[in-house]
């Protein structure tokens, strides 16, 4: 507690006060209803946060103007029927003893949805970096008119019972795109060669806030405090404007930085980034302006962001994906129990990336709780079942402990003498360490658990017909695909799994066979240690998307390394010193080779399937043992069979 003296002092700002300074940021959940109106699942979500005692929540974008919104979902203020359901997202924060503040939101030209209806909006006609699609210029008369929405927007928000209201002005929407030169070059007053120049439309939201909700109450603005993109503006340039922010009105500067375009998703960091590694802007911030600042950045630990507070970097700090990897860390850390904190891993599979390759609302990796609180089973089951669990990956080790917490016995079998699967290996590329230390904790939790773990037991016929349990999770993963190339027997051609795990030696001349998630962080691993490296793909574009940010930061780190990419090549032979491989109809000859690793991927293994049968044993196979998938789907599935138990 004592380590923690900063993070958990209390603040006030206005009438507003805070019981301690962590931060629950902004986050898309895509749990809204279809006409933009709150959710039971939106309250659940809320709910659950809450309960974690966070001094102050800030929610996720809500929509000032129907033509600003990013989906039809998208939570919204901008007429009075959306008060009732706000008003009781407002109740749930305060029946836990958290404050809570409204973000307000306008897309402009960020906003896939609006570009195909054909009604996005921007300072300028000038095509979204992200989307490549064009807007349509704001007249004056649509200026004022937006301007005046975010004021209604505040004025609902103060209605429906929220403590404060944060404009949202980062990460490229429709604030941040009359900040930039990127995507203002209007030439009359809401234009200009300055930052300051640009920012009347900024300074004119912000008056108008004021002018609607009084004096008293507290205004945040989330910033990007520097844009992260070449042509962008710097956080020297902000600096020359936060100081006409605070005098229009903001009381609070929400230091975030990067735009949605900005190279490597820096705004949703992965974990090449380490906890906290933005402070610095939050610092250049208060070196202007005498307002509370929020620091932001892939916060995960309490005592590093008490640091941050106690060196005068920052007055509060914005801890996002923690609260969905674990709502109740700073529960945790506050009882001296920091070692039971599931940390987040930057992996942004469920928060992120789902949502964005249209996958569906708001999960976690590694906490199948979030986005399904409302059916979420808060346990205990009404029979206690005898419950096998067979493989201890991902999948197994989450669905033991959720079958455990529901009052289940629980028997978690393992072939192998070390638990933890796949991510034995996932942990060895560069920056992937973290997946290790998450496979430990989870470990962890299921050895506190009543979970009884037998290692180096494979589960057969006869051990099912003398243990005879109620239900079988079948959990035992994937088996690795061996392509049938010719010469592939030859003794210098191993796996990417002996290379990782340091059975086999690696050689100066590599080709790497499969460019997939394996293929490509084998040879981030081996690129490190200076192996000149080829990988072959047969598909045409790479399997591991750019548009992610663990895929931005390989792609880039592997043409750092000089790392040959051949897509749209099959290898046909292997020679002595050489890969033969058909790259668009051409043969191409690699040499000199000195090691082919195998990395095409992996099956199912689910051999157990017949037996049970067979048996009349009830079952259900999660994870790669169905699919092989992502970390997403294999926790999401083991924690699911689990609750179906009954």
């Amino acid at each position: 507690m004592s380590k923690l003296s900063h993070i958990l002092s209390p603040l006030k700002i206005k009438s507003m006060e805070l019981p301690n300074r962590v931060v629950m940021p902004p986050m898309g959940t895509n749990l809204g209803n279809a006409d933009g109106t709150v959710s039971a699942e939106n309250i659940a979500y809320l709910k659950r946060r809450a309960k974690g005692q966070p001094g102050l929540i800030i929610t996720e974008i809500t929509g000032v103007h129907p033509d600003g919104i990013v989906s039809p979902n998208q939570l919204a203020a901008y007429d009075d029927r959306f008060i009732p359901g706000l008003r009781q997202m407002a109740e749930v924060a305060h029946e836990a003893g958290c404050m809570i503040a409204l973000q307000i939101h306008h897309s402009g030209r960020e906003s896939l949805y609006m570009l195909g209806k054909g009604k996005a909006v921007a300072p300028s006609a000038i095509p979204s970096i992200v989307f490549r699609a064009t807007p349509r210029e704001m007249t004056i008369a649509e200026i004022k008119e937006v301007v005046a929405a975010f004021g209604s927007a505040a004025r609902r928000a103060r209605e429906a019972g929220f403590d404060a209201v944060e404009i949202h002005c980062a990460h490229g929407y429709l604030l941040t795109q009359f900040l930039s030169a990127l995507s203002n070059q209007r030439t009359d007053e809401y234009g200009g060669t300055t930052l300051k120049e640009r920012s009347r439309f900024v300074l004119e939201v912000i008056e108008e806030i004021r002018r609607q909700v009084g004096p008293d109450y507290p205004i945040s603005i989330r910033i990007s405090a520097e844009e992260f993109i070449k042509g962008g503006y710097s956080v020297d340039d902000m600096q020359t404007i936060l100081p006409d922010m605070v005098k229009a009105g903001a009381d609070i500067i929400h230091a975030s930085f990067g735009t949605h375009g900005s190279p490597g998703g820096i705004t949703q960091a992965p974990a090449e980034y380490v906890p906290g590694f933005n402070a610095w802007l939050a610092r250049k911030v208060k070196d202007v302006v005498d307002v509370p600042v929020i620091a932001v950045g892939r916060f995960t630990d309490p005592s590093c962001a008490d640091e941050v507070i106690a060196r005068g970097d920052a007055d509060l700090v914005a801890f996002g994906r923690q609260f969905l990897s674990d709502p109740d860390f700073l529960i945790k850390a506050k009882a001296g129990r920091p070692e039971d904190i599931r940390l987040c891993i930057a992996c942004n599979q469920g928060c992120i990336e789902r949502e964005m390759l249209g996958e569906g609302n708001i999960r976690c990796s590694i906490n199948p709780e979030t986005g399904q609180e409302s059916i979420y089973p808060e346990g205990p089951a009404a029979k206690s079942k005898n419950i096998w669990v067979v493989g201890a990956g991902p999948a197994g080790l989450t669905a033991a402990a959720e079958a455990s917490r529901l009052g289940h016995k629980v028997t978690l079998f393992e072939k192998n003498n070390i638990l933890g699967g796949q991510i034995r290996y996932a942990q060895v590329p560069p920056h992937k360490e973290i997946y290790g230390e998450w496979i430990d904790w989870q470990i962890g939790q299921v050895r506190k658990s009543k979970v009884e773990i037998k290692n180096d037991t494979e589960v057969t016929e006869s051990l099912l017909r003398e243990g005879k349990p109620d239900y079988v999770i079948l959990a035992t993963g994937g088996q690795k695909v061996i392509p049938p190339v010719a010469g592939i027997d030859q003794p210098f051609v191993c796996d990417a799994w002996q290379i990782l795990d340091g059975r086999v030696a690696p050689k100066e001349n590599v080709v790497i066979i499969g460019g997939a998630l394996i293929g490509m962080e084998t040879a981030d691993f081996l690129s490190e240690k200076g192996v000149k490296v080829t990988v072959v793909e047969m598909l045409k574009r790479s399997p591991v998307l750019k548009i992610t940010s663990h895929g931005y930061m390989l792609h880039k780190r592997l043409r750092e390394k000089n790392c040959d990419m051949l897509f749209g090549a099959e290898v046909k032979a292997i020679g002595d010193g050489s890969v033969d491989v058909d790259l668009a109809g051409e043969k191409k000859t690699i040499a000199p080779v000195d090691q082919v690793i195998i990395a095409a991927g992996m099956k199912p293994t689910d051999k157990l399937k017949g037996v049970l049968s067979n048996l009349e044993i009830p079952f259900t196979i999660v994870g790669d043992a169905h699919k092989c998938r992502r970390i997403l789907e294999a926790t999401e599935e083991g924690a699911r069979a689990a609750w179906a138990l009954g």
